[in-house]
């Protein structure tokens, strides 16, 4: 994914992260409009996760994997009038805390053993309607998460970090 032209001036702050993120939620999409199957732990591989549904097998795919983070679920949690929301819900493969994955723009990072990615935005689909209720649609929009392309298979487990790997 391009750098933005506003942020190009910037650029030598890219790398400047406090700290690694951390896997906090795995799950993996066998069928569409199917449960979501919940994991301690997957293979990422070159086309995606082991038994997800957009796994393709196929390296140039953008949608491999999705991300989101934990505190964009609280924030959605928080418009929808909830305690909290059940990252099944959202449909996406890896929650993350502690790290901004919109500043993963242009990054390659690990998780656990893998090497992914970053390809895109994840964008709220109607499904979010379905699913969190009336708003919930809007309530994403901006919160959806990223997308990402697995660059080296490996192990991810609940509990592995998110660090980005410098340019």
């Amino acid at each position: 994914m391009e750098i933005l032209q506003e942020e190009k001036a910037y650029a030598e702050f890219f790398n400047n992260f406090i700290r690694d993120g951390e896997v906090l939620w795995i799950g993996i999409r066998p069928e569409a409009h199917k449960p979501v199957i919940v994991l301690e732990e997957t293979q990422a591989q070159i086309g995606g996760l082991l038994n997800d549904r957009y796994n393709k097998g196929n390296s140039e795919g953008k949608r491999q994997v999705t991300l989101i983070q934990h505190e964009h679920l609280q924030a959605v949690a928080s418009f929808l009038g909830r305690e909290k929301i059940d990252p099944s819900l959202v449909r996406r493969n890896i929650v993350v805390k502690g790290i901004n994955l919109r500043a993963l723009i242009g990054q390659q990072f690990s998780i656990g053993e893998a090497i992914l990615e970053m390809t895109g935005f994840c964008h709220p689909c109607q499904q979010m309607e379905e699913n969190l209720g009336k708003g919930g649609y809007n309530a994403m929009r901006g919160h959806g998460g990223i997308t990402c392309r697995v660059l080296k298979e490996g192990k991810i487990k609940v509990g592995d970090k998110v660090s980005v790997i410098p340019a």
